[in-house]
């Protein structure tokens, strides 16, 4: 008679099982990074010692930041006087709260560099920046008074900023 392989490895001696781990993901990883488990891996064959599991990393989409390479990109709403007037303003960042002053004439899409803010690097090199960009927000006009302020503001300044594509 022949001879059976065996139910539970069908003659290869080894066996699939599952296994719960703790891993610790260095700072630093990005979608696309690999992670090295050693001895996590297939045991040997003929009792060799078990190989590397390696984690292939995929990092969810954050609502406020995105990220390239180690920078880190968000927009943050003002107000119109806080652009045209200069202010300091509280920034969130991947550490924390980080203030960042609005230089007067600010405009809407101006960008911004936090140095040293970004994604940390990994293996101790530096890390990256973050980079603010500035959207203007307009206030709310619920009353007479904001909207005669308003129109006068236009009246002391008529520019066109599409003058310069030959548009009104």
């Amino acid at each position: 008679t022949q001879p059976r392989d065996c139910p539970a490895c069908s003659g290869t001696g080894l066996r699939a099982v599952s296994e719960a781990l703790t891993v610790r993901i260095p700072a630093g990883v990005n979608t696309g990074s690999r992670v090295r488990i050693p001895h996590n891996g297939n045991g040997g064959l003929n009792g060799g010692p078990d190989g590397d599991l390696y984690l292939l990393i995929e990092v969810e989409p954050h609502e406020l930041f995105r990220r390239e390479g180690n920078q880190i990109f968000c927009k943050i709403p003002v107000t119109v006087m806080e652009a045209g007037l200069g202010a300091e303003i509280e920034v969130p960042t991947v550490q924390g709260k980080s203030r960042l002053r609005i230089p007067a004439g600010t405009q809407s899409g101006q960008k911004f560099r936090l140095k040293q803010k970004g994604a940390p690097a990994r293996k101790g090199r530096a890390g990256g920046d973050q980079i603010v960009q500035v959207r203007i927000v307009l206030p709310t006009l619920a009353d007479r008074r904001s909207r005669e302020l308003l129109k006068e503001l236009a009246r002391l300044h008529p520019e066109n900023p599409r003058a310069q594509l030959g548009l009104r």
